[in-house]
């Protein structure tokens, strides 16, 4: 293994990469590599855009949401084309090894780079835990109190005008967003992507509790649903209770990281290192029973995350 590191963020941003990045430059300095901060992911690779990180320029960084070093969707890398333009601009640049931080689609780019002969280390980065090898990701604890936060204060005006408040959480092919901020939040009702979407289910829920004697109701939809503004209409049409819809949006990527995320990002940026050091790549780090671990790329892809059953009864057990 040489002694320069590159480090890229790619796909959607997610609090705590930033301190993914700040571990990765403090242990691969003090382990005697030079470091290069690769900006906005495979973008700036196939371009050349680099860099240097050193102590200080990751400083005041560890707090700070979004990524310093930018980051961006590359259809292009899709390409073998590419992904070989990629391996030789790091050849030139003498970068002997990378770590990517980011989702699925970072980890299959990284697995080409792998192939192309830069080994590779993945970083699981997205607020959406959808990462089938860790049973956590980089930026999900923060997402789910920034949702917490922002519903709870939608409940105090939902409570003063006795609505029901229908509010669309990000997860496109993974309710985990949903369905733990619906159970903090006592939410009546969970719309996910992993169960069958049964408006007239949520519609009779809905008048049992108001017929119980509930002034509002907070009903949390998952992006991947998608219908939000229909759904409260409907909701309305049927019930006679006003109802209004909230898209949060690109609100849940921000915000300064919770310790959670600043702590796991810290331990699996400082493993990526171990690993590269020592010559590995193609590489997954995740978290498996509350420890860091590391898997192959292409196991880490097949691998299939679990829904959460148990919780999703205990949410339609007791919000109510």
């Amino acid at each position: 293994m040489g002694k320069k590191i590159g480090v890229l963020t790619s796909g959607g941003d997610a609090p705590g990469m930033n301190a993914a990045v700040r571990a990765v430059t403090r242990t691969a300095l003090a382990k005697g590599f030079s470091v290069v901060g690769i900006l906005r992911g495979y973008n700036g690779l196939l371009n050349g855009e680099m860099m240097e990180l050193d102590v200080r320029s990751v400083s005041e960084i560890i707090h700070r949401g979004c990524t310093m070093i930018g980051t961006s969707r590359c259809i292009e890398f899709k390409e073998w084309d590419n992904v070989v333009k990629a391996a030789e601009v790091c050849r030139q640049n003498d970068i002997q090894g990378v770590v990517v931080i980011g989702g699925d689609g970072s980890f299959r780019g990284a697995a080409d780079l792998s192939r192309a002969g830069i080994p590779c280390v993945g970083l699981p980065g997205t607020i959406d835990n959808d990462i089938q090898c860790s049973e956590y990701t980089i930026g999900y604890d923060t997402a789910m109190n920034t949702v917490m936060e922002l519903v709870d204060k939608l409940r105090d005006t939902s409570r003063s005008h006795e609505r029901c408040s229908v509010v669309e959480v990000m997860g496109r092919h993974a309710g985990h967003i949903a369905l733990n901020t619906g159970l903090a939040c006592g939410a009546t009702a969970v719309l996910l992507p992993e169960m069958p979407c049964e408006i007239d289910k949520v519609i009779e829920r809905i008048k049992e509790v108001r017929a119980a004697g509930k002034k509002h109701i907070i009903i949390v939809v998952a992006e991947g649903i998608g219908g939000t503004e229909e759904i409260a209409k409907r909701i309305e049409a049927e019930t006679g209770i006003e109802s209004r819809a909230t898209i949060l949006g690109h609100v849940q990527r921000g915000g300064s990281p919770t310790v959670r995320d600043r702590v796991k990002a810290s331990e699996m940026g400082y493993y990526a290192v171990e690993l590269l050091e020592k010559g590995i790549g193609n590489r997954v780090v995740g978290l498996k029973d509350g420890r860091v671990y590391d898997v192959d790329i292409q196991e880490a892809l097949s691998m299939k995350k679990p829904f959460n059953e148990y919780r999703y009864k205990v949410l339609n057990d007791i919000n109510f």
